[in-house]
């Protein structure tokens, strides 16, 4: 197997710290994105979306999209705590969480960054409006992991999942749109000071 990523990238994190967790060590080839390698023909005959990171499994089949990738191991790979939850109300509550950080929260981070900074003005339209608007609304999200977190140790209940692991690299990313995590959400504050300090985050 082989996974083509740039490290950094939130979508390569959210699939190498998931793997950390399980303890599965994959062959990484690093894709330059910056430089346009994903839009080249020969990546995109590998990945349907032209994006990575894309999991290359040993007969050739390929998968894209991050947490498809996270699903796929957690089927081959099954641990005894599932990130994905192992009771169906856990699987839903995680699921649900895990759709809430992503659409409300990572997806719109990644709208406000890419419109603000334009860093792909090269093969996109960048609406800087657009992109302070996103960042306003990430900002409006942030009460509602506050709220849970008042609640549960993690995201979506009492245990690590793969909600934690897409609300961390939204914590990490939103950095770079000048937003931290002040006394204001201390539920949120003593949550990022709880799963920063997972080996699998930390490294």
């Amino acid at each position: 197997m082989k996974i083509y990523e740039l490290g950094p990238a939130p979508s390569a994190r959210r699939v190498s710290i998931f793997l950390a967790e399980i303890g599965i060590d994959v062959e990484r080839q690093q894709v330059d994105i910056r430089g346009g390698e994903n839009l080249s023909e020969t990546f995109r005959a590998i990945s349907l979306n032209g994006q990575i990171p894309v999991l290359e499994l040993d007969d050739g089949t390929t998968i894209c999209e991050s947490v498809a990738i996270c699903r796929y191991f957690d089927e081959a790979f099954p641990t005894e705590q599932s990130l994905f939850g192992n009771s169906a109300l856990e699987k839903a509550q995680i699921e649900m969480w895990q759709r809430l950080v992503e659409l409300r929260g990572l997806l719109v981070a990644m709208q406000a960054f890419r419109n603000i900074s334009g860093i792909y003005q090269d093969r996109e339209n960048c609406i800087t409006a657009w992109g302070e608007e996103s960042r306003q609304r990430l900002v409006d999200f942030l009460p509602t992991l506050e709220k849970q977190l008042s609640k549960t140790t993690y995201v979506a209940g009492d245990s690590f999942s793969i909600a934690d692991i897409t609300a961390v690299i939204l914590c990490d990313f939103m950095k770079n749109l000048e937003i931290h995590i002040d006394e204001n959400l201390p539920n949120l504050q003593r949550w990022y000071q709880l799963v920063s300090a997972r080996p699998s985050v930390k490294s």
